[in-house]
């Protein structure tokens, strides 16, 4: 019997293994580049451009929001902040929405372990999700549930990822892109941007890794087909987005560190769309709507938590059918995550090249005085850290 149970753990913590070599470069990578990105991107010019709930305003707010990657907590913790600071709650929430579900990482492990017809979905569908959100909250919420969310969240009160959301690790100064990218500053930002966005998600990415592991290991794909009732299409396309969600909240994994579980979903039958939908529903995990309470109090939370589920499961209908009638849909349901091994072949080589990437800038953030700034992640809401000083 203990065998049987050594066995099966072995084998769970061999798939966990194996999806971390194949997408240990990609998240390098996807770091890297996001990084680069915070590094000239000035978050105290954001909240100006944020004042309202106009198409153009919450496109802004997205592409915004991507560009200042974060994790999902961080991004919680940054859009309140952003709040506060006068930018509309709709607003407030696409960028929210932008900074966990339409960043590059994401889009790069999407496309590894699944397939580019995935990543498609999450920029498409990204976009749909915030169009269906800002109608219900024209619909739905009223000025005097706003103004009541922005006492509450005046308060102050301490949620998750408080000090990483405060920090501005972007470059001071004059210069175009290129030069101030290439500068010393610029090296030294973007490697403290590319650690705390590593410390950050490390947790997620970890636990995210072994549960895919421990259900593809353990959970037979019979009882995912009954579960997704792959054996009705149509009955499967309805049923997916609304499910998908669900097992995401219930899963507690956020971020980009549940793709590997998408991964092993859609090898078990899910819809294109329920996979889009549970991807999303990344920001209704319970310990960030435990954040929400804290931030906007318990009338304002129940709202996002019935207009998100609405928008996720809209976009994931509409995913679904835009897809389906492009002929977009993947007809094979062969993950890379299931047949993960760690082999001497091409991700081995790109491997070796972005860990030695991720070394130096490692290196670099340890050598201009980072190591403090892990420290200061939790921080208080209230604090804005501003480390040019440690960029000289």
């Amino acid at each position: 019997m203990e065998k049987a149970v050594l066995r099966a753990l072995g084998h769970a913590l061999a798939l966990a293994a194996s999806m971390t070599w194949e997408i240990l470069w990609a998240l390098v990578l996807g770091f890297a580049l996001s990084a680069l990105i915070q590094a000239v991107v000035r978050r105290s010019t954001i909240a100006g451009l944020l004042g309202d709930d106009r198409p153009r305003t919450l496109a802004i707010a997205a592409g915004l929001g991507a560009a200042s990657s974060s994790c999902s907590y961080a991004a919680v913790a940054l859009a309140r902040s952003l709040f506060r600071k006068g930018a509309s709650f709709t607003a407030a929430m696409a960028f929210e929405i932008g900074s966990t579900n339409l960043v590059v990482e994401l889009g790069i492990i999407l496309a590894l372990l699944m397939g580019w017809q995935f990543t498609a979905a999450e920029f498409v569908g990204g976009p749909l999700m915030i169009v269906v959100l800002a109608l219900l909250f024209r619909l739905f919420v009223r000025s005097r549930l706003v103004e009541a969310a922005r006492q509450q969240a005046e308060r102050g009160v301490a949620g998750s990822m408080e000090g990483h959301a405060a920090m501005d690790m972007s470059v001071t100064g004059e210069g175009s892109f290129w030069r101030r990218v290439f500068s010393a500053q610029g090296f030294t930002s973007i490697s403290h941007v590319f650690v705390m966005e590593w410390a950050a998600v490390l947790r997620d990415l970890v636990l995210g890794l072994v549960i895919a592991g421990a259900i593809a290991a353990w959970v037979p794909e019979t009882f995912w087909q009954h579960f997704f009732f792959t054996g009705h299409p149509g009955l499967s396309a309805l049923w997916g987005p609304i499910v998908g969600p669900v097992v995401a909240i219930a899963s507690f994994v956020c971020s980009i560190g549940n793709v590997p579980l998408a991964a092993v979903l859609w090898s078990g039958g899910i819809s294109f769309g329920g996979v889009v939908a549970f991807i999303f529903a990344d920001l209704l995990i319970v310990p960030i709507l435990n954040i929400y309470r804290k931030y906007y109090g318990t009338m304002m939370t129940l709202t996002i938590v019935g207009t998100f589920y609405a928008a996720i499961i809209s976009a994931g209908y509409l995913v679904e059918l835009l897809f389906g009638a492009a002929h977009l849909i993947p007809a094979h349901r062969n993950s890379a995550v299931m047949h993960a091994v760690i082999a001497w072949n091409y991700t081995t080589w790109l491997n070796i090249v972005f860990l030695g990437v991720g070394a130096l800038l490692v290196a670099r953030f340890i050598t201009t005085g980072g190591i403090p700034m892990l420290r200061m992640m939790g921080g208080a809401p209230d604090a804005e850290h501003n480390h040019h000083g440690h960029c000289g």
